[in-house]
């Protein structure tokens, strides 16, 4: 099943709804990035976080990529695991994301580290725009 999906159930009076899906560690990065006024939004089959009007994580089944600046994306592919992200397997390289390493996801002092990164790089290209 893909990560974010549409399922028809069937109610007893014979109608059937849909319901959404989200991504497995949707709650994982909303309360690891709380402090940064986040907002989700569906997209490319996944979920894109935003802090103000820059997206800062993609979240598309178990996986979560941080967008970084160069000198922490450099940093985060010398972890055991990380790699490119990839809104689907066949797609390409999300340019600046970086696809965070199991043991990072799990260790709460080493996520928010790095979505304390991530979401402070959006910050400062958005300042940087505006």
């Amino acid at each position: 099943m893909p990560p974010i999906s549409q399922k028809r159930f069937p109610l007893r009076s014979g109608t059937e709804i849909d319901m959404v899906y989200r991504p497995l560690r949707y709650e994982q990065m909303m309360r690891a990035a709380e402090a940064y006024d986040v907002r989700a939004r569906r997209m490319f089959g996944g979920m894109g976080v935003y802090t103000g009007e820059k997206m800062f994580a993609f979240l598309v089944g178990e996986d979560i990529g941080l967008k970084l600046c160069p000198e922490d994306v450099e940093e985060a592919m010398k972890l055991p695991g990380a790699g490119p992200m990839r809104p689907d397997k066949d797609a390409e390289p999300m340019r600046e994301y970086v696809r965070m390493p199991r043991e990072v996801l799990d260790n709460l002092d080493s996520f928010m580290f790095w979505v304390d990164r991530s979401a402070s790089y959006a910050r400062r290209k958005l300042s940087n725009t505006a």
